[in-house]
């Protein structure tokens, strides 16, 4: 999966951006107060502080790594706090573009982990199968809960792929009444998906969601369609969509990196 060629992102949804107050000079990364901005503003603007939920088959290291570029793109508006998910994912290969494990004796940040799996006695994840199984869900569940509450407080969430799909739930058990799942002020969910196979908790995904939500998802992404993201944005309120032509993958070219930055402005207007 490689770096698209010609980077281009579309906007989708109807929102209106308004000039954030403030501009970045050409060949500088200081930051200048744009006319009209309020004395001190900048300086006192805090960083919103967001969750992040690992794809499956990803370790808590990995995932800092492949969003080291989003992190430094966010810095100053948005601070990530990454996790991973609470089973190891050893032995058959995944969905999500990884092999065996070649190293059983990784430190613990560096083993590949899921959210939970879609097969009984397999540790496999598909995403677009109907399962019988969600296996581990309700572990994973927990420990966002967890981190939830000894992390946080968090203004947002943001998942990739299996994340995305146990973020979108979370805020949809939160909406619910979930005491656990204190509901965010944002969302951002990269190539999700609808989880499938929830059982009784399935039916709190019908939506609608109602919380600003951005989905961003790429038209070649072999792993999880552009429409099974499409369908979980339609379970939001005013979704706000951001495709690329690249696959599975956290897109942060130039005009991906503004589109994220336009989407946390309009938050703290």
């Amino acid at each position: 999966m490689g770096t698209p060629a010609r980077p281009e992102a579309r906007l989708r949804g109807g929102a209106i951006w308004s000039r954030p107050p403030y501009f970045r000079l050409p060949l500088g990364e200081r930051l200048l107060p744009a006319r009209g901005a309020l004395p001190g503003e900048m300086a006192a603007r805090q960083p919103l502080r967001v969750l992040a939920l690992a794809g499956f088959r990803q370790s808590e290291r990995g995932f800092r790594e492949k969003t080291g570029a989003l992190r430094k793109a966010l810095r100053g508006r948005a601070e990530l706090v990454c996790l991973s998910g609470p089973h190891r994912v050893s032995g058959a290969e995944g969905s999500e573009g990884a092999g065996p494990d070649s190293e059983p004796c990784l430190p613990p940040e560096e083993q590949p982990r899921g959210w939970w799996f879609s097969e009984q006695e397999a540790d496999v994840f598909n995403a677009l199968s109907q399962p019988t199984v969600c296996r581990g869900l309700e572990e994973a569940l927990g420990t966002v809960a967890q981190a939830l509450k000894r992390l946080g407080p968090f203004d947002g969430l943001l998942g990739f792929s299996q994340g995305a799909a146990l973020a979108a739930l979370v805020c949809a058990l939160g909406q619910a009444g979930d005491a656990r799942f204190p509901l965010p002020k944002f969302i951002i969910l990269v190539s999700g998906f609808c989880p499938r196979g929830l059982g009784p908790e399935e039916s709190v995904l019908q939506g609608p969601l109602s919380l600003p939500s951005l989905h961003v998802f790429g038209d070649t992404d072999c792993v999880i369609p552009s429409q099974e993201s499409m369908q979980l944005a339609s379970r939001f309120t005013g979704a706000i969509t951001l495709t690329h032509p690249g696959g599975h993958f956290i897109p942060v070219a130039a005009a991906q990196r503004q589109a994220y930055l336009n989407f946390l402005d309009q938050l703290t207007e």
